[in-house]
């Protein structure tokens, strides 16, 4: 009966995705993402923060699927520069520069791009699935917790942001905690006195989504590369021989599989992500392998397992925003930001009240798969051309449409002069080497996690031991105390510190 189920929903899903409307937006979300994943400092988050104001004026069903698009997209496109200029565009494929740029000086770019193409594909391919397996029965389990749980839960959530992100762990509580400050600036909803606004009428509504990452994400981006003297010489556009040999796919098949799953259980995991991903799939394939230390010379594993890891992790951290709400990474958070622009509460009631929109949104990552798989290869020489555009010629553009885009959201122009202001905030955090992805978590969980909490202390008449008492709550709580008391013990300290550093 679950499968009937599912098929049935997959046929829903499979309608709203097969518009034309839809397929288009998939389109730009695949294009944007790529060219975005091709062009170094330009991020899916920034990129994503810059495009939430247009997206105001799109269908949801539209407006999601493209910014899903640019995600995944982003994953594909960042391989392309990575192995043929040694310049990774994107931080998942950092790793990929190692193996994959060595290839290319082999004359071998033709089967990396390849590879990396069919273990993006692959990975893609089955992440979706696993997020149309999962997701009925976790929105099932999510429909029955209480308000106690959800709050434990995300407590869990900021617990895992502050270990999995890179740098002090003080400075990761620092910034989750000016994040939840942030988030409560405003009306409070119970008794209607303002918070934080300091009597500017602009704030008595809250800080806006839109401007807070536009500035922390986007301008800090755009500040930071000009400042980045970096050149991009262009080393090989023109490539040949795409077909790998037998032996290259014999030898890419095991870490396309390990790196499949282990990026499928790394996305899901809060604070994880296509980063984490793809390191952890590379560091698995050195272990695994009989010659370890071949690897960076030009060994295609280097290149198949780190490529399917953030691909599959990359799709696999949908899972816990479309089923409980939470976002894992920084542009789930955005994906949150989109649906609440469209009047869309994230959580486990959107696959009951908005189904079109929610298996929509699944199917349309099969296309945007097959879409990027298409596009990628042929258009290689266009990816690496656009290397050449000066990137201060790039920033003005970006700096006009964002300022256009976040004017037109309410007609102020002191949104304006906010993300202006949060943008010399990030800049400065990028300067103190504060990761900014924990401030948005605990902008959006903040909020969230004060009204569950008032909710669970007004059903249980003001006994805190609420918290307690749910074997689920209290499961949670247990799991977010045993990390917070493992990330603070001096070797595993270092062990973490060592790690992101590598």
């Amino acid at each position: 009966m679950e499968i009937d189920s599912l098929f049935a929903n997959l046929a829903l899903g499979f309608s709203v995705a097969i518009t034309l409307q839809n397929l288009f937006w998939c389109l730009m979300g695949a294009i944007i993402g790529t060219a975005i994943g091709v062009l170094p400092g330009v991020g899916p988050v920034a990129t994503m923060a810059l495009l939430l104001p247009a997206t105001y004026f799109l269908p949801a069903e539209g407006a999601l699927i493209m910014l899903a698009g640019i995600y995944y997209g982003a994953q594909y496109g960042g391989s392309t520069t990575s192995i043929l200029v040694n310049l990774p565009g994107e931080a998942s494929s950092v790793v990929t520069c190692l193996d994959g740029y060595q290839m290319a000086r082999q004359g071998r770019a033709g089967p990396a791009l390849a590879i990396a193409a069919i273990g993006s594909f692959f990975a893609g391919c089955v992440s979706t699935v696993a997020i149309a397996v999962a997701a009925p029965p976790l929105t099932k389990l999510a429909q029955q917790f209480a308000p106690a749980d959800y709050f434990s839960l995300m407590t869990l959530g900021l617990v895992f942001a502050v270990v999995l992100a890179r740098g002090s762990v003080l400075k990761a509580f620092g910034m989750i905690f000016l994040g939840m400050l942030l988030g409560l600036v405003g009306t409070d909803v119970n008794t209607g006195n303002t918070r934080y606004t300091f009597d500017i009428g602009d704030l008595f509504d809250g800080i806006g989504f839109v401007p807070l990452v536009m500035g922390v994400f986007g301008i800090a981006e755009i500040m930071a590369n000009l400042t980045d003297p970096e050149r991009r010489d262009l080393v090989s556009s023109k490539v040949s021989g795409l077909m790998p040999t037998k032996e290259d796919l014999k030898r890419s098949i095991g870490p396309i599989l390990r790196g499949t799953v282990l990026g499928g259980f790394l996305g899901i995991l809060p604070g994880g992500g296509a980063v984490l991903a793809s390191f952890s799939a590379y560091t698995l394939e050195k272990k695994l392998s009989r010659t370890p230390e071949k690897f960076g010379t030009g060994m295609i594993e280097g290149v198949a397992a780190p490529e399917s890891a953030n691909n599959a992790a990359a799709q696999t951290s949908f899972i816990p925003m479309l089923t409980l709400g939470i976002p894992s990474n920084a542009v789930m958070a955005m994906m949150i930001g989109g649906m609440m622009i469209h009047g869309i509460i994230p959580g486990p009631q959107v696959m009951e009240q908005k189904p079109g929109l929610f298996w929509g949104m699944i199917v349309s990552m099969w296309f945007g798969n097959l879409m990027l798989v298409v596009l990628n290869l042929p258009l290689i020489g266009i990816w690496v051309r656009m290397l050449l555009v000066p990137y201060r010629l790039l920033a003005v553009a970006i700096l006009f449409f964002c300022c256009i885009g976040v004017y037109s959201l309410n007609n102020s122009a002191n949104e304006v002069l906010i993300i202006s202001v949060f943008g010399l905030v990030g800049y400065l955090f990028m300067k103190l080497d504060c990761e900014p992805a924990p401030l948005l978590m605990g902008f959006l969980l903040g909020p969230m996690m004060e009204v569950y909490m008032r909710r669970a202390m007004l059903l249980s008449r003001g006994d805190p031991w609420v918290f307690y008492d749910r074997w689920l709550s209290f499961s949670f709580l247990v799991i977010a105390a045993v990390l917070l008391l493992l990330v603070v013990l001096p070797n595993i300290r270092k062990t973490r510190e060592a790690a992101f550093q590598e």
